[in-house]
């Protein structure tokens, strides 16, 4: 759901997807091909929220901010599901792990990567390339090309979401029984889509 809250109506872009149970509020840019997921909350009362191009927020995220602030997520930037992002500025091509938390004027390097369940300590600068984990969050090693490969690749998944979440999903009932024609088991997203192609 969008809300306006005083003359801040949320922009976003007709490629992105802002799934229903998600509660997009304010002063909220959206860009190309954002996915935001059930359960997120991307709240632009006290301040303003910028995703660019291709980032996608995942199932029960927040976004908030102290006032004044604006939290800018660059282009590719992937929040891992419930992470929570207060005030901090996310650079291109990161991963902030699931549950991690990113405190107020946290800013992270471009392609650093974020570990699940870490806390970011208020104002820490995270360098390029940087691979942080642990409460508080520190120092763990650089970014290998081998792991920003696997995020990029793992980010291209999200980038192309919300075109296809955009032509073939939609609110059902559930079935009271298995079909006869469908294994329990079902297929791995990456050899469906390989096969529907």
């Amino acid at each position: 759901m969008f809300y306006r809250f005083h003359h801040f109506i949320p922009v976003v872009h007709p490629t992105a997807f802002v799934h229903p149970q998600a509660a997009v509020t304010g002063n909220v840019i959206i860009g190309k091909d954002c996915y935001i997921g059930p359960g997120a909350a991307l709240r632009g009362d006290w301040g303003g929220i910028i995703l660019e191009d291709g980032c996608n927020v995942q199932e029960n995220c927040t976004i908030h901010m102290f006032p004044g602030i604006v939290v800018h997520l660059a282009e590719g930037a992937h929040i891992g599901h419930g992470a929570i992002i207060h005030g901090a500025r996310i650079g291109r091509n990161c991963l902030v792990g699931m549950n991690a938390v990113l405190m107020d004027h946290v800013e992270l390097g471009e392609e650093s990567i974020v570990g699940a369940l870490s806390f970011v300590k208020e104002g820490e600068k995270i360098p390029p390339r940087n691979l942080w984990a642990g409460n508080p969050a520190r120092f763990i090693r650089e970014v290998s090309d081998e792991m920003i490969a696997w995020k990029t690749q793992g980010t291209a998944l999200y980038q192309a979401l919300p075109a296809e979440m955009r032509a073939n999903w939609e609110a059902c009932t559930p079935l009271e029984s298995l079909p006869e024609d469908r294994q329990p088991q079902q297929k791995t997203y990456e050899s469906w889509h390989s096969a529907k192609g």
